[in-house]
Formats: C-alpha cells, sequence, structure tokens
C-alpha cells in the first residue's frame, strides 16, 4: 500500500511500532506511510497467513472519548463497503488504546506516481476516473461520505485498476469545520467550495473533488493553486481554472465540459449523483458525446449500399465502395453515430420500406442511392431521407465523369453534414473525402480488393490481395492498399496458418511504408495498435494508438471492437464491455461484433452471458464459424463437453477446418473421455504443423488440458520465443482448463500481462 503526502506529516504520535511488534494477531513489517490522518503499517496476519496495512488515526482524534466512539461506529459501517474500487476495511479496532484499521494491502502506486512523467492516454485517464466514480457511487449509495478525495488516496494496484483508500476514514474523522491538512478533515486544493465554508457535505462534494483529480491528470497540475493557503481557499470559491485544452492538444470538447460541471461552485449545478458521472464519462470514453449534458438525441446516421444500374453486374464492387468511402468520411465527425458498413448492408437488396430500416438500425436518417456506370461515365442519385417520416431532407442527381467520383462524394458527404446541421472540428476548406490517388484505375482496383475482402472467404481473401497489389504496382504512392495489405496479413496470422513472423515482418512493411505517405488513416493506427499489444508487447503505445484511430474515426466499430479485444488482455473487462456495447449500437447486425462482445465475459469466466451473446451472434448469420467456436470455449468452462463438442463440429464445418477448431475439438473430445477421437484431431493438428505453421499455443492449451503442465508450459514458452499472438491470451487455461500453475501467471508477467489473481505462487 502507498500512501502519499509524507511531506505534509505535521502530527507525530507517541506511539512507537517496530519490526515485530504484535498488534492484536498482526505482526508488524515496516512502517510505510505517515501523514496528517495517521501512520500506515505492513503488517502479516497471522491467523490469515496474508498482509494487511495497519492505519493507526492520529493522536488529536483518538484522545478524545467522543470521537473515539464515532470512529467505531461509522468506521464500522465503512467496513462494510465491498467493491473492486475500494480498499477492503478488514476490521476495526484498538492497540493500547488506539482505534486503527487493519485493511487490504494493495501493492502499486498513488495516481500521482502512477502518472508521473508519462502522458497517460485521455481514454485511460477517463477509465480511471470511471473507476474512482463506480467507487464513490457504491459509497455514496450507503449513506458515506469520503470527503478527502485526491491523488494519494487513489492507489493503482499492479492490474491497473485504481482502488479508493481511507473510504470512511475521512467520513468518520474530524469536524466538518475548515482547517489544513493534518489538523482535520480536507486537503487544501481539492476541497468543495461548501468544504472550505464549513458547511455540511454530501456525495456531491467528493464529485467537486474528483473533477480536482481529472483537471490534475489532463493537466499535470491541480486547477487551484496558489502561493499561499489563503489564495488557494479564494480560488476554489471564486476562480474558474484554465481550459484544458490548453495543457492538451486535441481535447475533447465533452471532457472540458464534464469537468466545468464537477468543478461547479454550488452543489445543485453540479452532477448529482456519480452514476450521471459515470454514464457521461463512459459515453465519452466511448467516441460517443456525453449524454448527461444534452439531452437531445445524438445525431445518427447509415449508408446504405448504392444500387447497382448498370448493365454490368461486375459493377457491384464500385457501387459499395461508393457507400463504403461516404460512411469512411462520416466517421471521422465526432458527434455523429455512423452504422458500420455490415450492418447496413444487411438490408442489401431487400424490399423494405425505408423507415423500417431506419428503426431497425436505430438511426434518425438513412442515405440511399444508386449508380449507374458507363465507360467513363456515371450517373449517380442520392437521397437523404428523415427515418421518422420518410420525408426527404436532400436529394441529387450526378451526371459526371468517373473523374469526378471524389467531388461526388465530397458533395454528397456536405450535405448529410448541412442537412443534420452538425458542426465539423476542421477547417472549411478542409475535405471529409480524401482524394488518395490520382490514378482512377488504382482507385478501382482498391475497391474491388476491399470488396472481396468483405466476403470473408479463402478465395475472396486471395483475390483481394491480388487486387490491392496491382493497385499498387499502377500507383506505388497510394496508401489505402498498403493500409489492406496490412490488414491482411494480421488477420491471417491470426484466423490462418501463417506465422506471426511472416505477417509481422510484411504487415509492418505496408504499416510503415503507409503512414509515410498518409499519416491520417484510423484504420492504420488500428492495425499497428493490434499489433503492438498482440505481438510486441508494448502495453502503453498499442493504447496510444487506439486513442489516435479512435481519435481520426470516432465512431468506427472496428476500431471500438479491436480496442476491447486489448482490454480483455489487460483484465480490464468493464471496459471492454462498454466498447463493445458501442461497437454493437454502430453494427447491431454484425455477427462477428456480436461474437467477439462475448469475449469480456468468456475471458472473466461468465460463460452465461457469454453463451447469450453467442446465441445472438448464431441467430445473426447461422453460417459463421466464430460465433460456434467461442460457444465451444463457453460450454467448455461450464464442463460441458457434449455441448461444446456439438458446437464445434459446426464450428469445423463452417470454417474449413481452422486449426484452432481442431484444438478445441481435441480438448473437448478429452473432457469427455472420448481419447480416440480426441488423439484423431490432436494428430491432424500435428501433421498439419509439419507443412504451415500451427501456432504454440494450441499445443500449450492441449497439452494443460490432459494435465500435462510442462509440456503445456514448455509450448507456452515456444509460443514466447516465437511471439505468438495467441499468447497473449494465456487466460484460457484458468478459466477454461482451470490450471492453476504459477509458471503462467510468471511468463504473464514477463511480457507484461497482468496476473490472473487466481494462481499461487
Amino acid at each position: 500500500m502507498t500512501v502519499g503526502d509524507h511531506d505534509d506529516d505535521k502530527t507525530r504520535t507517541h506511539v512507537t511500532l517496530t519490526s515485530g511488534t504484535m498488534v492484536s494477531h498482526y505482526r508488524i513489517i515496516e512502517k510505510i506511510g505517515a501523514g496528517g490522518m495517521g501512520e500506515v503499517y505492513l503488517a502479516e496476519d497471522t491467523e490469515l497467513n496474508r498482509k494487511v496495512a495497519l492505519k493507526f488515526i492520529p493522536s488529536y482524534l483518538y484522545q478524545d472519548a467522543d470521537c473515539r466512539a464515532r470512529f467505531k461506529r461509522e468506521a464500522q459501517a465503512a467496513a462494510k463497503l465491498n467493491h473492486p474500487n475500494i480498499v477492503t476495511i478488514y476490521e476495526v479496532s484498538e492497540f493500547n488504546g488506539r482505534p486503527f484499521f487493519a485493511m487490504e494491502n494493495v501493492e502499486g502506486q498513488t495516481i500521482r506516481d502512477f502518472s508521473k512523467g508519462k502522458e497517460l492516454p485521455l481514454s485511460r485517464m477517463i477509465e480511471l476516473a470511471i473507476q474512482v466514480c463506480e467507487g464513490l457511487a457504491k459509497a455514496h449509495s450507503t449513506g458515506i461520505v469520503h470527503r478527502d478525495i485526491k491523488p494519494s488516496n487513489i492507489l493503482i494496484d499492479q492490474d491497473g485498476r485504481a482502488k479508493i483508500v481511507d473510504f470512511g476514514l475521512a467520513s468518520v474523522m474530524g469536524s466538518d469545520q475548515l482547517t489544513k491538512t493534518g489538523s482535520t478533515l480536507g486537503t487544501i486544493g481539492y476541497m468543495s467550495p461548501e468544504q472550505v465554508r464549513g458547511e455540511k457535505v454530501d456525495g456531491r462534494s467528493d464529485l467537486f473533488s474528483l473533477g480536482v483529480l481529472i483537471y490534475e491528470l489532463v493537466s499535470g497540475a491541480p486547477p487551484f493553486v496558489s502561493e499561499n493557503e489563503a489564495g488557494a481557499l479564494y480560488a476554489i470559491l471564486n476562480l474558474s481554472p484554465e481550459p484544458l485544452s490548453r495543457y492538451r492538444a486535441n481535447m475533447p470538447a465533452g471532457l472540458q465540459r464534464i469537468v466545468a460541471r464537477l468543478l461547479a461552485k454550488g452543489p445543485d449545478r453540479r452532477y448529482q449523483n456519480a452514476t450521471e458521472v459515470i454514464s457521461d464519462l463512459a459515453a465519452l470514453r466511448a467516441g460517443q458525446p456525453p449524454v448527461g449534458l444534452d439531452q437531445t438525441p445524438a445525431p445518427s446516421v447509415a449508408v446504405l449500399p448504392f444500387a447497382n444500374l448498370s448493365a454490368d453486374p461486375e459493377q457491384e464492387y464500385f457501387c459499395d465502395g461508393m457507400a463504403e468511402e461516404i460512411i469512411t468520411a462520416l466517421t471521422q465527425i465526432e458527434d455523429l453515430r455512423v452504422i458500420a458498413r455490415t450492418s447496413a448492408f444487411a438490408f442489401k437488396g431487400k424490399n423494405e420500406d425505408i423507415r423500417d430500416i431506419g428503426r431497425k438500425l436505430g438511426v434518425t436518417v438513412l442515405l440511399e442511392g444508386s449508380v449507374r456506370k458507363a465507360g467513363s461515365r456515371l450517373r449517380i442519385t442520392a437521397q437523404l431521407i428523415n427515418v421518422d417520416d420518410g420525408s426527404h431532407l436532400w436529394s441529387e442527381r450526378f451526371d459526371r465523369e468517373l473523374e469526378d467520383i471524389f467531388a461526388v462524394q465530397e458533395e454528397i458527404a456536405q450535405a448529410i453534414v448541412e442537412k443534420m446541421k452538425l458542426k465539423l472540428a476542421r477547417k472549411p476548406d478542409e475535405s471529409l473525402i480524401r482524394k488518395r490517388t490520382e490514378n482512377l484505375e488504382a482507385y478501382s482496383l482498391f475497391l474491388k480488393g476491399r470488396y472481396y475482402w468483405h466476403q470473408l472467404t479463402s478465395k475472396g481473401w486471395r483475390l483481394s490481395l491480388d487486387c490491392f497489389r496491382q493497385a499498387i504496382a499502377i500507383d506505388p504512392e497510394y496508401a489505402m492498399p498498403y493500409t489492406w495489405i496490412a490488414i491482411w496479413y494480421q488477420s491471417q496470422a491470426f484466423w490462418a496458418d501463417i506465422s506471426p513472423n511472416e505477417a509481422y515482418t510484411r504487415s509492418t512493411e505496408a504499416m510503415e511504408k503507409a503512414l509515410r505517405l498518409d499519416p491520417n488513416i484510423a484504420e492504420l493506427y488500428n492495425v499497428r495498435a493490434v499489433w503492438r499489444f498482440a505481438y510486441e508487447w508494448n502495453w502503453e503505445a498499442a493504447e496510444l494508438d487506439f486513442e489516435k484511430a479512435l481519435e481520426l474515426g470516432a465512431t468506427t466499430a472496428l476500431s471500438h471492437t479491436n480496442f476491447s479485444t486489448f482490454l480483455v488482455t489487460r483484465r480490464r473487462f468493464d471496459e471492454a464491455t462498454r466498447h463493445m456495447e458501442i461497437a454493437r449500437k454502430l453494427d447491431p447486425f454484425s455477427s462477428l461484433i456480436c461474437t467477439w462482445a462475448a469475449l469480456p465475459p468468456l475471458n472473466a469466466g461468465d460463460y452465461d452471458r457469454a453463451i447469450d451473446l453467442l446465441d445472438a451472434a448464431v441467430k445473426l448469420d447461422p453460417t459463421s464459424w466464430q460465433p460456434y467456436f467461442n460457444l465451444g470455449m463457453a460450454y467448455m468452462g461450464l464442463a460441458k463437453a457434449d455441448h461444446a463438442i456439438a458446437v464445434l463440429q459446426k464450428s469445423f464445418e463452417y470454417s474449413g477446418g481452422a486449426s484452432i477448431v481442431l484444438m478445441a475439438l481435441s480438448i473437448c473430445y478429452y473432457q469427455a473421455g472420448m481419447m480416440d477421437k480426441a488423439d484423431e484431431y490432436l494428430d491432424l493438428l500435428h501433421e498439419r504443423a509439419e507443412h504451415v505453421h500451427i501456432a504454440p499455443m494450441f499445443f500449450a492449451w492441449i497439452a494443460i488440458a490432459r494435465g500435462d503442465v510442462d509440456r503445456g508450459i514448455s509450448w507456452i514458452e515456444k509460443a514466447k520465443l516465437e511471439h505468438d499472438p495467441w499468447i497473449c491470451y494465456a487466460d484460457l487455461p484458468v478459466t477454461v482448463l482451470k490450471s492453476q500453475d504459477p509458471r503462467i501467471n510468471a511468463i504473464r508477467r514477463s511480457i507484461g500481462l497482468p496476473v490472473t489473481g487466481t494462481e499461487h505462487e
């Protein structure tokens, strides 16, 4: 447990505790902190064989009998708080007449030390603020107010989780009157105005202090600073802090507004409870506007696939590409929810009422259109439709040459912006549609490659790579084909039988080339972020890249999905779930998005929730293999081998025998006691490994399932050596196979992964 504000230790007590001193059944190890609110010791609980932190309250409080009685009564109430973002109080007792807490020992550092000397991603800051808020919400719901929220009272544990310390201590000690740190309650610079005035406080006072904390995290300094105490108190009561945008570039307007509301001088003008703050921070963190600041429904749009009116059915790729380019352009608008391609295209070829489509997609407006292409001549029509009443907000017909395609796309995108009264955070002369090549043949090949990619078949992937390479051969300065080649190799490293080393090398070459040509492509940062965490294990750099991807494409479902996958590997399951909720809203009819939404509960061991999501994914696409595969994982976790085998056989069929499914089937049949079948699939995997690359983690999981943990560990070491991206999901042996070997945690630590907390060393 780390305690800050050591320099503020103006109170020295007469109790002297040294190493080995017994305090009840606790053996003192060492003193680890001191301050105006007491002294903290690391101790061993000799009855439960665990380390704890003992905090003794200062003498000026315990010498008063009424204060001691109140301390014990209210501290016992605080001890009932059980929340992952609150340091747990185990016991309230006395030693030589001096009250103390026995509480959870957190191995970590204060939030100030955690953020010192480095620029944390805004997304990480916001998530930490959400976690503090969740702890506050729990305490406030029981009538407990902290009254001293500040950096030294927020600890970050080894898993990166924020924990509030001294909950209950501040609310039960001292008077409500204004005094400096070290005499009674409160810390100058973090007090609310009502604390400064000595008035009665409630949970809204903690929210003001939270606003100070967030401000300091972003700017590096508290909002109310002065050369002396009187000046700081005056600032709290009368002055507004500098805008956060002065301290950090690309500051989201939503975060500035949230902090401003938290720092409102009057409690009635602040958020009224922590739940409201969580809602707005979560929306902002997931790339959506904070709804609590504005009750007007957020604008939303779906771009339907343009109908192909050309005589040549092969022009389908061009029509789809036209719509997809507009979708990509609109995702740059921060406050606009743009339905992803998969869901918007789910209605292709279906004769449904436009208003019904809009309601199913949950949007306010729809764009539909058509393309007739004859040689170099184009006729494009587009209509923007109000979903509520089906009225046309705008319509236009464009008779143009093929070389005008970018100008037409820009006119359509700008018409949407104008008619929906959207505000653009860009220069007036800056286009939404970026003309990334002058060569129309290269552009057409890129659109065709992306069209084949979305077919999600082996043939489609092969054709897509050919098209991307042809586009580059024609225009070597065209960034988009390089970007999609990087995406191509990355996907094959996970789902096909290409070695991660080969895929990483080729993907990286393509990424670096694309970044030199155009550093403002959201997909580039998305794909680089995945490599940085899955292959390089550079966790902080990966998070910064995800943040950049969301900045360039705030409403891109895939960015939220991949970020969620990253957060799963960090065991930040609540954050991962929030991003998947946003992704599902952006892409509600995508079976794959729904499948990936099951990863947070699946990896957290909440198999029933995972199964509900995966059943929904199967309904969206009964022939997609990934939902069945993950259902198999969930049923294995529930020890339902028969159920797992049934769904994995479907996954095997629809995937064409993917290697990862062979692995899962071998495990399932072993768990079912069917050794011949288990060996059959294992032999198939070994035979395949003679010709193509098979992820070492697949063999590791099979070995662990069979109880041969030593062999499994050897395979995991091989996976580490080869930078197998599946090693980032080494939680699987714990959650599904119930492995308890501490060596798994040792390997996880060695590459910067958080430990599971279920293994004992």
